[in-house]
């Protein structure tokens, strides 16, 4: 993957301010939306249809001043953010599918773990947002696709290139300074969350300069957060038996 993004005044300042956003006040606002969520979540019915209609307004948000950036920047074109077809179509392609097969056999695998009440990597740090309700999958399936899309878009489209375009790294150190960013979105779920959304930045980075697109690590994000955010909430798995 070859870019030059050319930043203009106005979409450099947006940037950054996103990016220090991202960087300082975001970490901070999803521990405490989430914290507020895992403490409400038993006593109030709507508590996880609020926190999911905010996380899918924020996404949209952020994705906003990525389009914004972009708009601003006539040096900056679609392409410096992935916005554009995969350098080697076949080999995506490929990916996607075999992609896509390990992600459904791990789905299997951890709901199969979860119906026997055995420990499923990483469930406890996301438990409270784990649907029970048929409007709360809905949405779940919906702040997965987002989370995917917008993610890509900011994280990796927007930041590796301001990276490259405004800081003057290479893409390998834009990649890594990006998972940085990225990693401290996880501090919600404790130190092992962060380094785990530190991998798969580093990880969805890698797939992305290897394509030169953004499809195949949205296509990536968007199954592994659906596999996720569908597991059934452990309350639900409990009163099945009685059921």
């Amino acid at each position: 993957m070859t870019i030059s993004p050319d930043f203009s005044v106005a979409s450099t300042t947006v940037t950054a301010a996103l990016a220090a956003f991202l960087l300082i006040a975001e970490p901070w606002l999803g521990r405490r939306a989430y914290g507020s969520l895992a403490r409400r979540r038993d006593a109030e019915p709507r508590a996880l249809v609020r926190y999911f209609t905010f996380v899918l307004g924020a996404w949209w948000a952020y994705a906003a001043v990525a389009v914004a950036a972009l708009l601003l920047s006539p040096g900056v074109d679609a392409a410096d953010l992935g916005i554009t077809a995969p350098e080697r179509p076949v080999y995506t392609i490929v990916l996607i599918i075999l992609f896509a097969a390990v992600t459904v056999a791990s789905g299997r695998n951890f709901r199969g773990l979860a119906e026997q009440g055995k420990n499923v990597p990483g469930l406890s740090s996301v438990e409270a947002m784990l649907p029970r309700t048929g409007k709360e999958r809905g949405l779940a399936v919906a702040v997965a696709v987002t989370d995917g899309i917008c993610a890509e878009l900011v994280y990796r489209g927007l930041l590796i290139a301001f990276g490259i375009g405004v800081l003057g790294l290479n893409s390998y150190l834009a990649v890594a300074l990006s998972a940085v960013v990225y990693a401290l979105a996880g501090s919600y779920q404790g130190r092992q969350g962060m380094a785990a959304f530190a991998l798969f930045g580093v990880f969805f980075g890698g797939l992305y300069l290897a394509t030169g697109s953004l499809l195949l690590p949205v296509v990536a994000h968007v199954a592994l957060s659906l596999r996720d955010l569908t597991l059934p909430a452990p309350d639900k798995l409990r009163a099945a038996p009685a059921a």
